[in-house]
């Protein structure tokens, strides 16, 4: 039987997830054909924010990456877009002049950002918040300038406003209401959440309308309605969406606020559909995924001809965490007309809940600081359930502990575990009963609970256990370090630890991958595994590492590279500085920075004088594109300041020394900060150390990244001494129980401050991590020699092949 030809218009979220849900009913029917817009495989737009702040790259929010096109036969155009679409022929036309036949047409185009119509917006240093580009844009512009100001105090307003006060902007929040995110958030919610993100450094402008951008040709301030200005030097309009259906219009197709669809996400023109933020249903236009997700199920059983229940809209609920704060609503949560409302405030714990009631039924709810009786309430939102035997302020206890057990084991099989895709508890159990699944990853990959923003991971994993009971099993529950393996970190270490494996090919052969290369994420990860269980012995494979630290510099947008010299403790001298300024100008490099870091950051350097570059400075490598330490920053220290207690600088370097090119799971940076003032921001970083009265006080999984976090004390010293022994086995325990591009923020909260503490508590313990820290330091080489070898070797290479 010949397949039907279906294209899909749009590579986003909403669109292939409608194509991953035909393929799930009818494998084999269709040829399918998508056009996106961008260059890049379907990703998550929701973690955009976590590209933005750095730690997280393209290739981490991707959903579905080139291979699954290929495995699945989908042809896949990526930078094309689809211009028209002949419903008389049948085809569509591409602004490449490409015409391809269709017999089912999906449109899933999504929406474009709304930018407001004012003077001065077409301005360089204004930009949108909506993909990747945009977030190339602005990750550009924190490498130049300071001021920032975000028009939208929604969520995506408040994501890049976090982002950009982690690449060090001076942050400034626009909003015309008079509380932030007023669609999701009543005015309580609304005031806390502005009460906690000023605690972290954020500028709220509110009830203010932005009149004009003023500048010459980049923006240089804005200036409000009321009269009064600031001066800024990037602006993002994060001020809401409009649906991407103008062209659909041109083409026939019935179009309102959106492309309108019925109750089976058709439009008006036969064989031609609509789905996610493009299409409007009953008047409503959706941009939340869990609803484009439910109009996905539908349109695949439409488009395969399977008989199914019909769309009928979809009741929303938020439930998410703005810049580490949790926030959830749901339903209609503004009290008044007819409903009556119950709150609860805890001012100790900055908890609050409310409840909002018509008559007897639950109509709406919001949460602010404590979200996990969220999927609950939301449930009983659905249900239109009837509390009237109920006694109301029960409703805002959490049930699982009045029953002594734990919230799963009280929901319902209907209550929402995963809201961004809509997979129920019910839907999991049975995952788990009949098709076998005994570990987050398996029920990910069978139900795609998890697989969006990861929020509900904790949940499903408490369900996990409680469905299994005593099968359950802790060594189970495992995350494989990549789809190439079902082998988890610790088991891929063992086994090289047991077997000797000693090479990347030796472990994919021994222990089975199902891709004879590997990955882009595995490759990377054995050779650090390697390199750590077998210190002297491993050859470091620099092919299977990332591009930057292949080429021991950090390439930018534009193909070129930049290169930051090691400053030790962010201390430097005339000598060093004159030969950074004759590099300079040799090689004519077009920016010169001063990092975050206390170091220079020289940009703009084309590939092939990378060597030469390095060979000039006859600096060490600051590693500023490593998975190694990064930097010691530090403070003037006792030397020359009058509140100092110890000798930061002193410090700072001998540990920057000491440590530098060690090869750890993700980046490391340190700070040493002569007393509890903290100038070098010591309580924010991998370890930071803070001089006191006689010692130091150490610090422990800090973090100013995608989620912000304290460090925590984790020893009180007398000596210097005790300073570089506690580091080195604390980072030795780190280089080997922590996953591959682990934090150790993160790895702190998985493993436990208490149990690490007992590590290092155990002076045997210590003693032997500091020795095997001791051997992996012995065989550390300079990084810019390796390039220059690697150019020797192409060479001769070169000059063989050429003369055979």
């Amino acid at each position: 039987m010949e397949k039907k030809k279906l294209i899909l218009i749009g590579n986003g979220m909403a669109g292939v997830r409608a194509i991953e849900e035909i393929l799930k009913l009818s494998k084999e029917a269709f040829e399918v054909t998508i056009f996106g817009t961008e260059p890049h495989p379907n990703y998550n737009r929701i973690l955009l924010s976590k590209v933005l702040q750095g730690d997280t790259e393209v290739k981490d929010i991707t959903l579905n990456d080139w291979d699954w096109y290929r495995e699945n036969n989908i042809k896949l155009f990526t930078g094309e877009t689809v211009i028209q679409i002949d419903s008389t022929k049948k085809v569509v036309v591409t602004d490449l002049g490409r015409i391809v036949p269709y017999d089912e047409l999906i449109i899933a185009t999504g929406s474009v950002p709304f930018i407001l119509p004012i003077p001065g917006v077409e301005k360089e240093g204004v930009t949108a918040f909506r993909d990747i580009k945009d977030t190339e844009v602005m990750l550009e512009a924190s490498k130049k300038y300071k001021k920032a100001a975000v028009i939208g105090g929604g969520l995506l307003g408040l994501e890049a406003a976090r982002g950009l006060l982690n690449l060090g902007m001076e942050v400034s929040v626009i909003h015309l209401a008079p509380y932030l995110m007023e669609r999701q958030l009543d005015h309580t919610a609304g005031k806390l959440l502005q009460t906690e993100l000023e605690k972290q450094g954020m500028k709220f402008l509110l009830e203010k309308q932005t009149q004009e951008i003023y500048g010459n040709e980049r923006v240089e301030g804005l200036r409000f309605s009321d009269g009064t200005d600031i001066e800024v030097d990037l602006v993002v309009m994060a001020v809401g969406i409009k649906p991407k259906s103008e062209w659909a219009k041109e083409s026939g197709i019935l179009v309102n606020r959106g492309i309108v669809v019925n109750d089976y996400l058709q439009t008006n023109t036969p064989h031609v559909y609509a789905v996610g933020e493009c299409a409007e249903h009953n008047g409503m236009v959706y941009g939340l995924v869990s609803p484009l997700y439910e109009q996905g199920k539908v349109l695949a059983k439409t488009v395969c001809g399977i008989e199914t229940n019909p769309y009928k809209g979809s009741i929303l609920s938020t439930q998410l965490k703005v810049s580490g704060v949790e926030v959830f609503s749901a339903g209609d949560f503004i009290e008044g007309e007819g409903k009556k409302a119950i709150k609860v405030f805890d001012d100790q714990d900055n908890i609050y809940k409310k409840i909002v009631l018509r008559g007897n039924q639950i109509v709406g709810a919001v949460l602010f600081g404590d979200s996990s009786e969220g999927n609950r309430l939301f449930s009983m939102i659905q249900k239109k359930a009837d509390i009237s035997d109920t006694e109301k302020v029960t409703i805002l206890q959490p049930l699982h502990e009045e029953a002594g057990s734990s919230l799963v084991a009280v929901m319902n099989d209907d209550e929402m575990i995963c809201g961004c895709n809509g997979v129920t508890k019910g839907t999991i159990v049975q995952a788990i009963q009949q098709q076998g699944c005994t570990s987050v990853d398996a029920i990910k990959a069978c139900t795609s609970a998890s697989r969006s923003c990861g929020g509900c991971k904790p949940l499903v994993a408490d369900l996990l256990q409680h469905t299994l009971g005593s099968a359950f099993v802790e060594t189970t529950q495992k995350e494989a370090i990549c789809g190439c393996t079902t082998l988890s970190r610790d088991e891929v270490v063992e086994e090289i630890r047991a077997k000797g494996l000693s090479t990347i090919k030796e472990v994919m052969y021994v222990l089975g991958w199902s891709s004879e290369e590997g990955c882009s994420k595995c490759r990377p990860a054995l050779n650090y595994y390697l390199g750590m269980v077998h210190p002297i012995e491993h050859r470091d494979e620099r092919e299977s590492r990332f591009v930057n630290e292949r080429m021991h510099a950090n390439i930018q947008k534009d193909g070129t590279y930049s290169v930051v010299p090691r400053m030790y403790g962010g201390v430097t001298n005339s000598s060093d500085l004159r030969r950074i300024a004759d590099v300079v100008d040799k090689y004519e490099i077009p920016l010169v920075k001063l990092t975050g870091g206390q170091r220079i950051d020289l940009l703009g350097i084309k590939k092939e004088v990378l060597p030469k570059v390095w060979e000039d400075l006859d600096m060490p490598s600051g590693f500023a594109y490593g998975k190694s330490l990064r930097t010691v920053k530090t403070c003037v220290g006792e030397q020359f300041c009058r509140f100092g207690t110890q000798d930061s600088m002193g410090l700072g370097i001998v540990l920057e020394k000491k440590f530098e090119g060690l090869q750890t799971p993700h980046k490391v940076k340190m700070a040493v900060s002569a007393c509890p003032r903290s100038c070098a921001e010591s309580g924010f970083k991998d370890i930071g150390f803070i001089g006191i009265d006689g010692g130091w006080e150490i610090y422990v999984g800090g973090n100013g990244g995608t989620h912000v976090r304290g460090g925590d004390l984790f020893y009180k010293v007398k000596t210097d001494e005790e300073v570089a022994e506690i580091t080195g086995a604390y980072l030795q325990y780190y280089r080997e129980t922590a996953n591959y591009l682990e934090r150790t923020s993160a790895w702190i909260e998985r493993v436990g401050l208490t149990h690490i503490r007992s590590v290092l508590d155990d002076l045997q313990k210590r003693r032997e991590l500091n020795l095997r820290m001791e051997e992996a330091l012995s065989v550390l080489r300079d990084p810019w020699k390796e390039i220059a070898e690697d150019e020797k070797v192409k060479k001769q290479l070169f000059e063989t092949l050429v003369m055979s």
